[in-house]
């Protein structure tokens, strides 16, 4: 698991790990969350890959477009 960086300050999500065809996402205290291209969509799965990579708004993405679409 790779540390979010979490620039704003405010967020719930705690680290993240990409592979080529997914993104797993750890909030705090709870369980991982894997988002993959089949579920979420190839669009939306690389746009958390590069969210998560910036530290910023992961989770506001997550919540308006994809909050029931992991594994």
């Amino acid at each position: 698991m790779i540390p979010y960086a979490n620039v704003r300050g405010n967020s719930p999500v705690i680290g993240y790990e990409i592979e080529p065809y997914r993104i797993i996402v750890w909030f705090k205290g709870s369980k991982p969350y894997s988002y993959s291209y089949n579920r979420a969509g190839v669009r939306n799965v690389e746009e958390m890959k590069r969210l998560a990579q910036s530290g910023a708004g992961l989770s506001a993405f997550i919540t308006r477009n994809v909050r029931y679409l992991y594994d």
